[in-house]
C-alpha cells in the first residue's frame, strides 16, 4: 500500500476526472493512491470513478456526499478518511489540471526528504507563476495573500494555494472540526492554523495553469469569505492556545 493519498474534490468534473485519475495513478517516481470526494455532481462524475475503480483496485477511492457542500468540507472529509485509513502523506489537488500532477513527487519529497510538514505547491515564489488567468483574477488572488500576511503575520505567500502536501502528524494536530471555512478561507485557515501550531511549511514553485475544460467554481461570495473570514481567523487565534509539535 502506498503512504500517499492524493485528495480530489469534485462537483461536475466529467470532462477531467478520467484523464486526472489516469495520470496520478500512473506516475512512475513515486506511487499515490487517489481518493474522490464527490457532491453529488448530477454529470456522472462519480459514476466514472466508480468504473474507474474496477481498473484500479485498492488504489482508487470514492466517498459520495449529497449535494454541493462546500470544498472545506470535502477536504476534512478526506482527511478524516485518510487518517483512518493510515496514510502518512496527504495531498490537496484540484481535478482541472491547473496542478500538475507530475508535480506530486516534489511535495513529496518536500515532506518526506526535506522534513517540511507541510508543502505548498506555490504560485508566487518566482513572480507570479499563472497561465491563461484574466489579470483581475491574477491581482485578487496575489493580493488576497498579500492581505493575509498582512492581517496575520504568516510567513507564506500563497496563503489561498490549493495544492499541498501534509505531513500525518498535522492532521492529527490540528482540530479539523474548527476548520471551519469553505472556499479561499479554508486554504487559508489550514495554513495559518498549521503554522500556529509551529509546523514548518515549505513553499515549492509551481506554474499553474488555468483549467481549460469544465467550469470554475470561483464567486465573489467565496472570496468575501475569505476577506471577511481572515480578519475573524486573526482575532480567535489571540484567545486560543496552539500545541506546539514534539520533536
Amino acid at each position: 500500500m502506498s503512504d500517499c493519498i492524493v485528495i480530489i474534490p469534485t462537483y461536475n468534473e466529467r470532462e477531467n476526472i478520467e484523464k486526472m485519475v489516469r495520470k496520478v495513478l500512473s506516475l512512475s517516481e513515486k506511487e499515490f493512491n487517489l481518493l474522490v470526494v464527490d457532491d453529488g455532481s448530477p454529470d456522472g462524475t462519480g459514476a466514472i470513478v466508480k468504473d474507474l475503480m474496477k481498473e484500479f483496485p485498492n488504489r482508487l477511492f470514492l466517498e459520495e456526499r449529497k449535494g454541493k457542500l462546500g470544498l472545506g468540507t470535502a477536504y476534512i472529509h478526506g482527511f478524516k478518511w485518510s487518517l483512518a485509513k493510515g496514510y502518512d502523506y496527504i495531498f490537496e489537488m484540484d481535478c482541472d489540471f491547473s496542478h500538475d500532477p507530475n508535480d506530486l513527487p516534489r511535495l513529496y519529497a518536500s515532506c518526506a526528504i526535506d522534513n517540511a510538514d507541510v508543502a505548498v505547491g506555490s504560485r508566487y515564489i518566482h513572480g507570479v507563476t499563472v497561465i491563461n488567468w484574466p489579470i483581475g483574477r491574477v491581482i485578487m488572488s496575489y493580493y488576497a495573500s498579500a492581505y493575509v500576511r498582512f492581517v496575520t503575520g504568516i510567513t507564506i505567500r500563497d496563503t489561498t494555494a490549493g495544492f499541498v502536501c501534509f505531513k500525518r502528524k498535522v492532521l492529527e494536530t490540528l482540530d479539523l472540526d474548527k476548520i471551519t471555512f469553505m472556499g479561499y478561507a479554508f486554504q487559508i485557515e489550514m495554513k495559518f492554523t498549521a503554522w500556529k501550531h509551529g509546523f514548518t511549511v515549505i513553499e515549492i514553485p509551481i506554474i499553474f495553469k488555468d483549467r481549460t475544460e469544465g467550469v470554475s467554481k470561483m464567486s465573489s461570495k467565496i472570496f468575501k469569505e475569505a476577506f471577511i473570514g481572515v480578519l475573524q481567523m486573526r482575532i480567535k487565534s489571540m484567545f486560543r492556545t496552539f500545541k506546539k509539535p514534539s520533536q
